[in-house]
């Protein structure tokens, strides 16, 4: 589509993304595809099906960005976060993911779950949602009179100089084809399709899942709507200015809308080349409430953000399963509140969550996205562990005993090292 204005292109855009992100919400409700789950299932029986449905969403997700690149359709190397980014904070992936997989535990869910829920009536994913978004915001935000943000505070000294400045991008077909001197898109072409490839015959081995509707329809949905919204935000919509044509985030920069635009204070923020993700969007939202409802800050992860929630609230309607849920105590008020901490700081310092790592940033096959992706699920895997064995154990688990027999468990130390019986 071709327009003669950037605010009518960019209309549509969030119009386009709202839309899909309304179909996405319908349908993770409707086959209850959950990250979590995912883990949960696999850890505590056993029950590997939700986390194909999970691998099933990054193999479709990693097939169409090979074939958007491939055939020049659309490019995924410059995005918003900066997922092929050369500076490899492998030291922030790996803690961010860990404090988010285990606050994703604590809090019942991921940043996605939590706007499930909210759509089916889960009072406690409303608080859980302000506290990831205030969390957020704080990551990247400085303090009310104050130049510092939660980042700078308690990350930053200490994290960023573990970074490693690479001479290429970070994905993997950049990174070999930098060491081997072969062409960068033919490797991530052939790396991409090999990935994809191993995932497949992984999920679809077994015979549990293949016969499971939900979860193949969940699978697909979400990686289908993950290279929806790039292809959204990379392609679908140009802008046409003096018979010079641009890209949706081209026009969108600060150096083209200061040079073609009245007024620069009208530019709207944050709009480039990208896909689903949740947790930065959700701390969108304090902000677009602290500017006082200016639409510039109507982003296309906020606008997402909203539409997964109204997605899920229609399927909730339509198969009568809205119910309204409160807190069990105090306790669960408490791990709520902690598990949103977690996601809110770690989520951001990880630059992303289940889905905005897992699934739109294992796409662009980013090193820092598997990490991010690993160190989810061991932060997930070990919390659910170490509860378990506080819960099996009420009056001798100490903290130390049930992480040194969770991590037993996890293979991770030997069974002479077990403390605690697993029954």
């Amino acid at each position: 589509m071709i327009f003669e204005d950037f605010l009518s292109a960019h209309l549509i855009v969030l119009l386009s993304v709202f839309a899909i992100a309304v179909i996405m919400g319908a349908v993770v409700n409707k086959s209850n595809f959950c990250t979590m789950g995912a883990v949960s299932d696999l850890v505590n029986i056993g029950d590997s099906s939700r986390i194909r449905a999970w691998f099933f969403a990054m193999a479709v997700a990693i097939i169409g960005v090979v074939i958007f690149e491939f055939t020049g359709i659309a490019s995924v190397d410059s995005t918003l976060p900066p997922y092929r980014g050369s500076n490899f904070a492998w030291l922030e992936y790996c803690l961010g993911g860990f404090l988010f997989g285990i606050g994703m535990t604590l809090g019942s869910g991921c940043g996605n779950k939590a706007l499930i829920r909210i759509g089916g009536g889960n009072i406690k994913s409303i608080f859980l949602f302000f506290t990831i978004s205030i969390c957020a915001y704080f990551m990247i935000n400085p303090f009310p009179g104050s130049d510092n943000t939660l980042y700078s505070l308690l990350f930053y000294p200490w994290s960023s100089p573990a970074s490693i400045s690479l001479s290429t991008q970070q994905d993997l077909g950049s990174v070999i084809s930098g060491i081997s001197g072969s062409d960068t898109q033919s490797t991530r072409t052939i790396l991409g399709l090999i990935l994809a490839v191993a995932l497949l015959w992984f999920i679809f081995k077994s015979t549990e899942f293949r016969r499971s509707f939900d979860n193949k329809l969940g699978g697909l949905t979400v990686g289908l709507a993950v290279l929806g919204v790039w292809f959204v935000t990379s392609s679908m919509v140009t802008i046409n200015v003096d018979n010079e044509t641009f890209s949706w985030s081209e026009y969108a920069s600060a150096e083209s809308w200061d040079m073609m635009e009245d007024d620069a204070n009208a530019r709207p923020r944050d709009t480039a080349v990208q896909s689903f993700t949740f947790i930065n969007p959700i701390g969108q939202a304090t902000r677009y409430a602290i500017k006082g409802f200016d639409n510039t800050y109507l982003t296309a992860g906020l606008v997402s953000v909203l539409g997964v929630i109204l997605g899920s609230f229609i399927w909730a309607i339509i198969s009568k399963s809205f119910r309204i849920e409160w807190f069990v105590d105090f306790k669960d008020f408490a791990t709520h509140i902690t598990g949103g901490i977690l996601m809110g700081t770690g989520g951001v310092l990880a630059l992303g969550c289940t889905i905005g790592q897992g699934v739109t940033g294992v796409s662009t096959l980013s090193m820092g996205s598997i990490l991010a992706l690993i160190s989810i699920i061991f932060g997930s895997a070990l919390t659910m562990k170490i509860q378990y064995y506080k819960l099996l154990h009420e009056e001798e688990a100490t903290f130390v005993k049930a992480l040194g027999s969770s991590l037993v468990d996890l293979k991770l130390l030997p069974e002479k090292m077990r403390s605690l019986e697993n029954l």
